[in-house]
């Protein structure tokens, strides 16, 4: 998060389809890592198809919106980062998608700004304005459209503020989006 008028272009990685579990939830912590990072984020459901969308027709193809936690087992992904390698494995694993429940977009108070926070046992570790993405929602879903058409169902992860770190068997992450919702994922033992 943060702007930068030199900023990169986006970037994306997926999720498989059943990487995402309902919140409340408890995940087991996964195996081949000893460092799993969270990471909260603004989730926008797809509801209607398109390529190429144009940013201020994004929103005609959003059906609503919810929290999720992007979860990454760090220290794989810095190894994949070093090889030059796909992040995979470090994010596209069991449980790696924890979300809350989605809400149609006439339930939504705003995509385009509102407290995203996450605390850990209670002490808050991230906390911004969606307003303070690097690219804005509408740029970001209309950049990714240029790649893939977006269908009916597609759930993108917009972009997590400063703050991330570990978590560990036991811990408790709760967090939210002003005006969408709140989520709570305890992390369970080692798988």
């Amino acid at each position: 998060m943060g702007k930068d008028p030199d900023r990169e272009l986006p970037f994306f990685f997926t999720k498989p389809a059943d990487a995402v579990i309902d919140s409340p939830c408890t995940i087991p912590y996964p195996p081949l890592t000893k460092d799993l990072h969270h990471e909260i984020e603004l989730v926008i459901a797809i509801g209607t198809r398109g390529a190429d969308i144009a940013p201020d027709a994004v929103i005609d193809h959003v059906w609503g919106a919810g929290v999720g936690i992007d979860l990454t087992r760090r220290d794989l992904q810095a190894e994949a980062k070093k090889t030059g390698r796909p992040w995979d494995w470090a994010k596209a694993f069991d449980f790696s998608a924890p979300m809350s429940p989605l809400v149609p977009l006439a339930g939504v108070e705003s995509i385009e700004r509102g407290r995203v926070w996450l605390a850990v046992n209670g002490e808050v570790r991230q906390d911004a304005d969606i307003a303070d993405l690097i690219w804005p929602v509408r740029d970001h879903v209309a950049y990714l459209s240029q790649a893939v058409a977006l269908a009916p169902g597609d759930l993108i992860m917009t972009g997590t503020p400063a703050g991330v770190g570990a978590v560990e068997p036991g811990d408790v992450m709760t967090g939210g989006v002003t005006g969408i919702g709140e989520i709570k994922v305890t992390v369970g033992a080692r798988a």
